[in-house]
């Protein structure tokens, strides 16, 4: 197991550097968590239910670590994993923790290593080395841990000291779960971002269907695009209603466009009517964002873009599990040239908040960085996704600082559907930054002052400036 009660975790090798950065972190990591944006499901939290067994909830529903297995010849199924169909999978909490427990040396070297081992250490309270001897001690304990009333989310909450979380929901949502939250009278504050994918992408399942549901929620009238944008307005107020201080959009790119509204209403007819022309479907959802982003003008929703990922890349898989099952992968992505009808329109508004995510590490330097450090609607979101590690959080700060400084970022946030590893990430997060603080002041490049000033802004401030929260 990874020492993780090791005060030198992540901290410079260099005797001096490590110092600070062990007094930058010691001013940062009792610091309350705010989470902006993230995928734990609300339901947890209203019904305030034990959790089901450990493999129930750290493995099966977690993509880091299920497609690492898979891709060592481990099906899906034998995980727990459910098909679309119905078909058998493993439902043996039991039988599952051990598959994994045997394969738990895979791991090595990733940040689900970091994280799965802080889980074990901080929050089950194990110290034994997770393997196939180790297996059945390790599930038992979790499982009573699981049964006690301060293991449920509410406490874990709490516990964790979450100062604020948002889930993720789909613009035809009920947040009936958000809604039981707030009639609670629970004090802890969980919030929800407008995420209208299945509405805006012509690809997305159903999508005229789901016009439609849109239409019938909305009592607007989705087949034009006069009632399809106000229907939009209508949804955005709605989220708002429950805490939301941010959309989310997650395009295959970050294409953006401007057209006219005449232009836009004939395309808009085209898209209604089903068409097949792939030029047509993108330029949809690029002139979309820039809808969406006009919206923020008037609402004050924070926007975000999590662009470049080409989904469900694997049709077999896409066809028998569905998304979100790690067959997501990286493209690379432009911004100058994707974005300037955006920007063109929107990007000079000091009152709106754009937030770039980017799975695309060529780009830092050569456009988001640049771009981020001239415009004030723009920001850039942390690390994301596959580079939520230590060195893609050093990579982000090496390569971005330089030119779009660190008020042009906005912290951290977890981005996560294991809600216990959140603490992890977190603190995976603050120690990296403190060790890239104490290595400019070790160059001479800032003022320790400064860096203490500048480690509590990352690692929480800036967030809650950002998502305005």
């Amino acid at each position: 197991m990874v020492a993780l009660t090791d005060p030198d975790l992540l901290f410079p090798p260099e005797a001096s550097s490590r110092s600070l950065a062990r007094d930058l972190y010691a001013g940062v990591k009792d610091l309350p968590i705010v989470s902006p944006h993230g995928h734990t499901d609300p339901r947890w939290y209203a019904l305030n239910d034990p959790f089901p067994d450990p493999s129930q909830l750290l493995i099966v529903p977690d993509h880091y670590i299920f497609r690492m297995l898979f891709s060592q010849g481990i099906r899906l199924e034998d995980l727990g994993v459910q098909t679309l169909h119905g078909s058998s999978v493993e439902s043996d909490g039991r039988v599952i923790w051990r598959r994994f427990a045997e394969n738990y040396f895979l791991f090595r070297g990733t940040p689900t290593r970091l994280w799965f081992d802080h889980v074990l250490a901080h929050l089950f309270g194990i110290d034994e080395p997770l393997d196939a001897a180790s297996a059945d001690r390790h599930y038992d304990t979790i499982a009573a841990l699981l049964q006690r009333d301060d293991y449920r989310p509410r406490a874990l909450f709490e516990r964790f000291n979450i100062e604020v979380i948002a889930t993720t929901e789909g613009a035809l949502d009920d947040l009936q779960w958000h809604k039981m939250i707030r009639d609670s009278g629970w004090p802890g504050r969980v919030i929800t971002a407008y995420r209208p994918d299945a509405v805006v992408d012509p690809d997305f399942e159903g999508f005229a269907a789901n016009l439609d549901q849109l239409g019938d929620i909305t009592g607007c009238d989705t087949g034009n695009w006069a009632g399809y944008l106000d229907a939009h307005r209508q949804r955005r107020a709605f989220f708002k209603s429950f805490g939301a201080t941010s959309s989310d959009h997650g395009h295959p790119t970050a294409e953006t466009a401007n057209l006219t509204a005449a232009a836009a209403e004939e395309l808009f007819s085209r898209i209604r009517q089903g068409t097949d022309d792939e030029r047509e479907k993108r330029l949809f959802r690029a002139q979309m964002l820039t809808e969406m982003a006009k919206m923020s003008l008037d609402d004050g929703l924070v926007l975000q873009i999590h662009p470049g990922s080409l989904r469900n890349h694997s049709p077999s898989v896409f066809a028998k599990f569905g998304r979100d099952k790690g067959f997501d992968i990286p493209t690379k992505t432009d911004y100058v040239t994707a974005l300037k009808p955006l920007l063109d329109c929107v990007g000079l508004e000091r009152d709106l908040t754009v937030i770039l995510f980017t799975l695309d590490e060529t780009s830092y330097a050569r456009e988001l960085a640049p771009l981020a450090g001239v415009y004030p609607a723009l920001k850039l979101g942390p690390a994301w996704w596959f580079h939520d590690s230590p060195e893609g959080m050093r990579r982000f700060r090496e390569m971005t600082t330089e030119t779009a400084g660190f008020y042009n970022t906005v912290g951290f946030n977890d981005d996560t559907r294991a809600f216990p590893s959140i603490p992890a990430r977190h603190d995976v997060a603050r120690r990296v930054d403190c060790a890239f603080l104490a290595r400019l002041v070790a160059e001479h490049r800032l003022g320790e002052g400064e860096a203490h000033e500048l480690a509590r802004e990352l690692a929480y401030t800036l967030a809650k400036k950002a998502y305005r929260l």
